[in-house]
């Protein structure tokens, strides 16, 4: 007779720490997605998932490299499950762009003159003194701010 595969998880030892607010934000995510976007711009319809998005690779991140709560096999299980974006964490290790807000305002094929967004210059060097990213929605994520 074979063997019957079964998809369950093992979850890492310290799971039970942080799986409530991932469960929290995960609900904030799925309301965002179902949201109505009537009289919205395109774009603006999907500043709150980059949001929570952002919100959740933060929590990891800073749980692993800044407060060192969770182990190691517990922040490598949350990036290869998803909860996490390996590549904007990867960024933030990165000196000038520890606050970087997502991975598509640094991209110069996205931008006109082949430069970066607007939310990625300095507040004291900006013309216009408010302005949000046509991405994210982001207000300004230059580390020099």
């Amino acid at each position: 007779m074979p063997k019957v595969k079964t998809n369950r998880v093992k979850y890492p030892e310290g799971w039970g720490l942080i799986e409530p607010t991932l469960l929290e934000l995960q609900a904030k995510m799925r309301e965002a997605e179902n949201d109505p976007h009537d009289g919205k711009r395109k774009c603006e319809a999907l500043w709150p998932i980059f949001k929570i998005a952002h919100q959740k690779s933060r929590y990891i991140f800073d749980l692993y490299h800044r407060r060192k709560e969770i182990s190691k096999e517990l922040y490598e299980f949350c990036l290869d499950q998803g909860y996490a974006d390996r590549n904007l964490i990867a960024k933030w290790k990165k000196p000038g762009y520890e606050r970087l807000c997502c991975l598509r305002c640094m991209q110069p094929r996205d931008h006109n003159f082949a430069t970066t967004c607007v939310c990625r210059v300095p507040k004291h060097l900006r013309e216009e003194k408010v302005i949000e990213c046509v991405h994210c929605g982001c207000r300004g994520c230059a580390s020099g701010d």
